[in-house]
């Protein structure tokens, strides 16, 4: 490290002051201490430093009330506050106040020393460095300009996040920017639908287990907590997890620690969780549906992502770039969106948001004739009703947003009898079922068939 980096450590205990010096002395750091407010803030007002541990609990005041003023006058220096053992209240109030993370008494050195390691990696960082985030969030409207901000102040803290908002807006792109421009961007982001695994493989999808702890169990099992070690966490659909695996994810997270099935102790962790879902997390919690505790546990911070018709200033350059990604993929020219094209899609709602809005662009871009997509080819299904409590809204007519599977199957097998006909020939395929090229093509890709 850094001979230069230097660490405030700010604690009226001298047991606990000279504990961490030893221990940050030993990671080639420099620290300077104080026992009270006065002393710290003279202290900061004399030397620059890299990060500051402090104490929730101060003789002249509370470690609260020195997080707030470092994030007024020195944004950009992290601070961790120390609290005492099962004090998660007072560790969710300096996480709302702007730390960057806590640490519990009697202090984990290992802990310590990963949270450390963590914060420093933000002041190596250059003000301009974006953290070598590759991916982007689009749109110039007022209000996603205000996201990416949040964005990048989430991206220097380790609260636990909620990222609200309806199916299709993009929380997972904002998880990941969230890692991408954060201390553990070289570290895995591992992404998980809650809804999606079976609730007898949950707990030993998220923990692990050890082999022979039950029947099948041939051989050690890593599980997804463990595959995110040093590194991002996030929980997809979090309100589909069933209670019992909400009170051990409440466990693992305020004990940074999971037990995998059949293990004698617990392992210590290391992760940072995101979570998301695009139901009413509160609302859920007021019917005893998701458990209040952990509820305020992942939600320290909550982003909302607006849903597209709340940024219709954004579908303009939305609809550009995800005709030129298709077109790449294609390796086809890009064709141009007429005017009456354009107009329509910045009228129509979009229940199904920035995602629906690609699977529109996709399928008009199959179906256009000639280098150019006319509002005829968007073939934008009719909305009826009003916005339902979370906002979304019904579509209907041939291109409803929940189709009978059994539609599916009969065009599959519809297809699958003319590519038979015609020995595969997907020219010959395409003209015998009266479609173009393209259209088939697009069948064939959405359809699954090989």
């Amino acid at each position: 490290m850094n001979d230069a980096q230097q660490v405030l450590i700010v604690d009226d205990e001298p047991d606990i002051r000279e504990l961490l010096e030893i221990t940050l002395t030993r990671m080639g750091l420099h620290t300077r201490s104080a026992g009270h407010l006065a002393e710290a803030r003279g202290l900061l007002s004399q030397h620059s430093f890299d990060l500051c541990l402090t104490d929730m609990r101060l003789p002249d005041g509370s470690g609260i009330e020195l997080i707030r003023s470092i994030q007024q006058q020195y944004p950009h220096l992290p601070v961790a506050m120390i609290t005492a053992h099962g004090n998660m209240e007072s560790a969710i109030e300096a996480l709302k106040a702007g730390a960057f993370d806590f640490v519990a008494k009697p202090v984990d050195l290992q802990i310590l020393r990963n949270l450390v390691n963590a914060a420093l990696q933000l002041t190596r960082r250059r003000p301009d460095d974006n953290g070598g985030a590759q991916l982007t969030l689009l749109g110039d409207s007022q209000v996603m300009q205000g996201i990416r901000r949040t964005i990048d102040k989430l991206a220097r803290s380790q609260a636990p996040v909620y990222i609200s908002g309806e199916s299709g807006v993009g929380k997972e792109l904002v998880a990941r920017l969230i890692h991408d421009k954060g201390p553990r961007r070289d570290k895995p982001f591992v992404a998980v639908n809650c809804g999606a695994i079976p609730t007898e493989l949950m707990e030993s999808e998220f923990f692990g287990h050890k082999k022979g702890s039950f029947t099948g169990a041939m051989g050690d099992k890593h599980g997804l907590f463990a595959a995110a070690e040093d590194g991002t966490l996030f929980l997809d659909e979090v309100a589909d997890l069933p209670m019992h695996m909400q009170v051990k994810l409440l466990r693992a997270i305020q004990e940074k620690a999971i037990r995998p099935i059949g293990a004698n102790q617990e392992i210590p962790i290391n992760v940072r969780i995101l979570s998301a879902t695009h139901k009413d997390l509160a609302g859920l919690v007021h019917q005893t549906q998701f458990r209040q505790d952990l509820f305020y546990r992942i939600n320290v911070i909550e982003l909302h992502v607006p849903s597209l018709r709340e940024r219709t200033d954004d579908i303009p350059q939305l609809a550009e770039f995800f005709v030129h990604k298709i077109a790449h993929g294609w390796q086809s020219r890009p064709p141009q969106l007429n005017a009456d094209a354009l107009q329509a899609l910045i009228a129509y709602p979009f229940p199904g948001n920035v995602r629906e809005l690609e699977n529109i662009l996709e399928r008009a871009m199959t179906l256009c004739e000639g280098n150019s997509i006319t509002s005829n080819d968007l073939q934008l299904p009719a909305i009826t009703g009003r916005p339902s409590a979370n906002g979304t809204l019904t579509a209907t007519g041939r291109d409803s947003l929940e189709l009978d599977p059994t539609l599916y199957e009969k065009e599959r097998e519809v297809i699958m009898r003319a590519l038979e006909k015609t020995r595969f020939n997907k020219t010959a395929a395409a003209k015998l079922l009266g479609i173009s090229f393209r259209a088939l093509r697009y069948r064939i890709k959405k359809l699954g068939i090989d």
